[in-house]
């Protein structure tokens, strides 16, 4: 027990005393008065007058403080009231290595007054308890993210593009996420996000992978409940859940910091399409490294017009094999997806290296995607994407990173007068402390001719808690 708790619980006891059964002879009231208004700590003894200098208690008191070294001692010329001897003692006995007689003998001659303090201090460390573990119960962890994004974007050709240039923004996103276990084994998870990225590019022509527009409004992101069926199969069950939610592995290394989004999808974004809505899934793993997974999205699942695998729904089916090795991994996915506004079928294969020493080796992750469309029209063909990304670790001080992306920055169309469009990005992650990154980051991104190519810069800040 901590000694400032100890002490603080002192003056808090004497306020018992009213309604308690005592004598004259064991309890001074006006001393007790005096002592609860002050409300000093019991550092060093007050002038009271229960136990006085000559007294045997009073000498054992002082003898013990001065062996123990818990408190001051009491002063050797002043009395003291039993509540403040009984609180010094009760200081003491934390540090007791030897009971000896005087010590028996002051336990016994300060019993009733010990009970009432040591009762008010287990009461106040059972809050002090409460407190410490915060607002949640015993099975919730809080944990949360805030990012900064300081930049803009420079179009190459603004009269043609029909484009000004962008001026400098500051955005923000946030969110938390609150993870429940009541088994130790399951977890039910609930995020919160909001932003402000709406009318920005980067949430448009240069949409970043940490944009969240919410118009600065409290949104729920994630609300989902997962646990397992077995020794090697999880179940996920959600209102608001995310198809990465439910997949066994992700096949990308890359980035470990995300910058622009299209670097983000493993190189197949028709397949890793990432839709979130009410949705479930079951993923199983063998222990040696082979996992399989099938997740099923309904994008407009708590619209009652709409609703789950209907007609006018929008509904994602996944289906990933994968396997995964120490600094190496790689998986297929296949995607079909029901939209009203046209239906699609994608695979992806996707996979990375991480060496555990790279030094100058920098980690290679790498994925390429297919789309096919259930019916082609003049502006929408059948799609090829692709992503190369590089990271090097400990990058001029241990902790950073350096990383560069090259691949698609929308799907190539086998189209006349259609340029292959690419993305290019330069990031370098500085970890200023546990909890605090920056990264700056330049990226060119080239579209359907030169009055599309763009570039830009950004610094991005990320608080973790």
């Amino acid at each position: 027990m901590k000694l400032f708790q100890q002490l603080l619980v002192a003056p808090a006891a004497l306020g018992l005393m009213a309604p308690m059964a005592a004598n004259a002879a064991e309890l001074n009231i006006n001393g007790v008065s005096d002592f609860a208004a002050s409300g000093t700590q019991v550092t060093s003894i007050s002038d009271f007058s229960d136990v006085q200098p000559n007294d045997w208690a009073h000498q054992a008191l002082s003898s013990l403080a001065e062996r123990s070294g818990c408190v001051a001692g009491p002063s050797s010329d002043k009395a003291m009231t039993r509540y403040e001897a009984a609180a010094l003692l009760n200081a003491c006995l934390d540090n007791v290595v030897e009971v000896t007689d005087d010590v028996r003998r002051l336990t016994n001659e300060f019993g009733p007054e010990l009970a009432v303090i040591k009762g008010r201090v287990d009461g106040l460390e059972a809050r002090v308890g409460q407190f410490e573990a915060g607002m949640f119960s015993a099975t919730t962890k809080l944990s949360g993210e805030t990012v900064y994004v300081i930049g803009g974007v420079s179009y190459e050709d603004r009269d043609k593009a029909g484009k000004s240039d962008d001026a400098v923004t500051f955005n923000y996103a946030t969110r938390i996420d609150l993870d429940s276990s009541f088994t130790g084994e399951d977890l039910l998870k609930t995020r919160v996000s909001v932003g402000n990225f709406a009318n920005t590019p980067w949430s448009g022509d240069a949409a970043l992978e940490r944009n969240y527009s919410s118009s600065d409004k409290l949104e729920i992101d994630r609300n989902y409940y997962q646990f397992p069926l077995g020794d090697s199969i999880t179940a996920t069950l959600g209102a608001v859940v995310r198809q990465d939610d439910m997949l066994a592995v992700w096949p990308s290394a890359y980035p470990s910091t995300s910058v622009l989004d299209v670097m983000t999808y493993a190189g197949a974004p028709a397949a890793y399409n990432l839709s979130e809505g009410a949705g479930a899934g079951l993923s199983w793993d063998n222990g040696n490294g082979i996992s399989a997974s099938l997740a099923y999205v309904g994008s407009n699942g708590s619209d009652a017009s709409k609703g789950l695998m209907t007609k006018e729904g929008a509904d994602d089916t996944t289906l990933q094999l994968a396997y995964t090795g120490e600094g190496i991994g790689a998986a297929f996915a296949y995607t079909s997806s029901d939209k009203k506004s046209g239906n699609y079928d994608a695979w992806g294969l996707s996979g990375y290296w991480d060496p555990s020493e790279a030094g100058f080796v920098p980690s290679i992750s790498g994925g390429m995607g297919f789309k096919t469309l259930e019916k082609e029209t003049a502006t929408s063909k059948d799609e090829f994407t692709w992503i190369v990304g590089l990271q090097w670790s400990d990058v001029g001080v241990d902790g950073n990173t350096l990383g560069f992306g090259i691949g698609s920055a929308e799907g190539w169309q086998d189209k006349t007068g259609y340029d292959d469009p690419v993305a290019y990005e330069l990031w370098y992650d500085m970890a200023v402390s546990d909890n605090v990154t920056v990264t700056p980051s330049l990226f060119i991104i080239e579209k359907d001719g030169d009055d599309k190519n763009f570039s830009g810069g950004l610094v991005k800040t990320t608080f973790t808690f």
